[in-house]
Formats: structure tokens, sequence, C-alpha cells
């Protein structure tokens, strides 16, 4: 059955990994570790296995060469494109907003605004990026984007608790206060926020905020959408929905990142445990790896030990059905002694 492939919610391939995946690409098989349990997987990136590519990225500067190649190829291709703009504090190792928007607006130029989800999420909200900034900063956003994106997600930052530790720690040495906002603040927010995006011909989603759907204008956000894929690319059936946390609205796929590997330093950041561990993985990253965030040695090793235990299981299989193929002919054998 054919997947849709997520590149990558638990890291910014684009940004750090992107001759990488082209690798991976190119060898038609790629592992990842489930983040929860461990197991490890392999997943094949060959044409015929593979629906399409969603990408998720806050800097697609570097990609930018092989989302050309990607194109020319006509693999079907959506882009998640994270641009908010806050102070480079909260997100310190990000390229400049104007340098991210020149990036998007290529993408948009090489495939249209519809392949392309805006994300200015999450929204932080502090002492120093209140209301007031949030508003001046998406105007200026929107006014920037208009014409080359048709829809914009947003969501609220989550107190995860990892996230809860690091902005506990993010106050204590920056002495800037990090607020949680109560449901109705947030909600005028984002009605006010969505009167910009109007202006500029841009929809409003919500990621995993259904309360804010109060407001008639404001729609439920798939991320990874198998209607607007469809719609893209005919040949691309939607999928089932998939949720990967509370009233998320996304279609399944399976995502190939790895946690604690994005470099990004976000403070709000879900995925990784800490900022150190994510540069100590970036720097002994090996793009020969058939598994992000594995020395190649031990990838080799992983992919020769997945590979073995399929084939034992394949064995096993078939000669399940062998037997059940012998076993149904002597019972047809049995019946026409009857006649």
């Amino acid at each position: 059955m054919k997947k849709i492939i997520s590149v990558s919610r638990r890291t910014d391939i684009p940004a750090f990994y992107g001759d990488w995946f082209m690798r991976r690409l190119e060898a038609g098989i790629v592992g990842w570790e489930n983040p929860f349990g461990g197991q490890k997987i392999l997943s094949s990136l060959k044409p015929e296995d593979v629906k399409a590519f969603v990408f998720w990225s806050k800097n697609y500067r570097p990609f930018l060469p092989h989302i050309e190649t990607i194109r020319e190829r006509n693999i079907p291709s959506m882009y998640n494109f994270t641009i908010t703009g806050l102070p480079h504090i909260f997100e310190c190792n990000l390229v400049e907003p104007e340098d991210a928007i020149e990036s998007l607006k290529t993408i948009s130029e090489l495939y249209s605004p519809e392949h392309i989800n805006w994300r200015y999420d999450p929204i932080v909200v502090s002492s120093v990026t209140d209301e007031a900034f949030h508003l001046k900063r998406f105007r200026w956003l929107a006014r920037e984007l208009e014409g080359y994106v048709t829809r914009c997600y947003f969501s609220f930052a989550i107190m995860y608790g990892k996230v809860e530790r690091n902005f506990q720690k993010f106050q204590h040495k920056h002495r800037i206060t990090i607020h949680d906002p109560d449901a109705k603040w947030r909600l005028s927010l984002a009605e006010k926020i969505t009167d910009i995006a109007q202006e500029h011909g841009i929809q409003m989603y919500t990621c995993c905020g259904d309360y804010l759907l109060s407001d008639n204008r404001i729609r439920k956000a798939h991320c990874v959408d198998g209607d607007i894929l469809e719609r893209l690319y005919p040949d691309c059936r939607k999928g089932n929905e998939k949720s990967t946390r509370k009233e998320c609205g996304c279609t399944e796929s399976t995502d190939i990142g790895k946690y604690d590997t994005c470099p990004h330093g976000c403070i709000y950041c879900y995925a990784n445990s800490n900022k150190e561990r994510a540069e100590k993985l970036k720097t002994e990253h090996d793009p020969n790896s058939s598994f992000l965030g594995f020395a190649k040695v031990d990838a080799d090793e992983l992919l020769r030990e997945i590979t073995e235990k399929q084939m034992e299981t394949r064995s096993t299989q078939q000669s399940i059905d062998s037997l059940r193929k012998h076993k149904n002919k002597q019972q047809y054998d049995g019946q026409l002694e009857l006649f």
C-alpha cells in the first residue's frame, strides 16, 4: 500500500539533512526509529510505494536545489513552511525571516501557492512577544506573503513536560516571562489575526485548537492533508485520518525523522530534550547512513538485522501458505472420492 512520507515533524530535514534525504531517495529505502517504543523500521521510498512527500522546515534555503530536482522528477510533494519572525532569543539558530520569505516565494513560483502551508506556529506569548508584537509581526508577514500562499496554519505553544522545563530555564536566564493565556484571550488574538489574513487573501487554519473554531472563519488544520494532495495530484488517493496528538486532523503518514537532531534551538520545541544533544548528533551525522542519527556502521548492522528478520518472516509465511494449500488440496481430493 502506498504511503505518505512525512519529512519531518521530528527534525528539520530540509535545513540540515537534505543531502542525506536525497541519498535515501536514490537508494529507495530509509530507516527510522519509533520515538515511543524504540523499534527500528525500514520504509520504502520507491515511486511505486510512495503517494507523496510532505516536507516541514523553517529554512528551505539549503534544500532549494533538491526541490528543483524533486519537481523535475514529478515527485508529488507539499511543503509546510514555518515562519514566525519571533526574536532570535526564542529561535536562536534560525535564519532571518526575510531570508525565509524569499525561500518560500521561490518554492511557490516553482510549484504554486496551493503547495505550501505557511505555519505561524507556535504563537509564544511573553513579556516581549505580547498581543501588539504578534499583530504587528503577522501583518508584516501576511503582506509579504500575499499571493504566494493561500493558507496559514497556527497554534499556541503547548506546555508539554520538556517544553515547560525549557521555558522555566529560559525565563530564569533571560528575565523574560512566558505566559499561558486562557482560551478567551487566545480566541481574541486569533480573531484579530484572521482579520489581517483576510485582507491578504489568506485562509486561517487552527492546528490542534478546536476551541478556536467558534470563529467560523477559522478552519480545522490538516498539516498532512490527503484532500489537498489528491486535488494537486489526482493519482494520490486520500488516506485515513490518524492523529498525532489531541485534536490533530492529519492524514496518516510515516515520519522518517528522529528526535534530538534539530539544532535550530527553539525553546518551544517538543522534539529535543536539550540543544546540546541535538548539536552533538548533528555534528556526528553521516549522510551515508540509512538511519538518521546513527553512525553508518551501526545503521548497516540495523539494516542487516531487519532485512534478515523480514526474510525469515516471509519464509515462515510462505511455509504456512504452502501447508494450507496442501491441506486444502487433501480436503478437496477427499470430497471428490465421495462421488
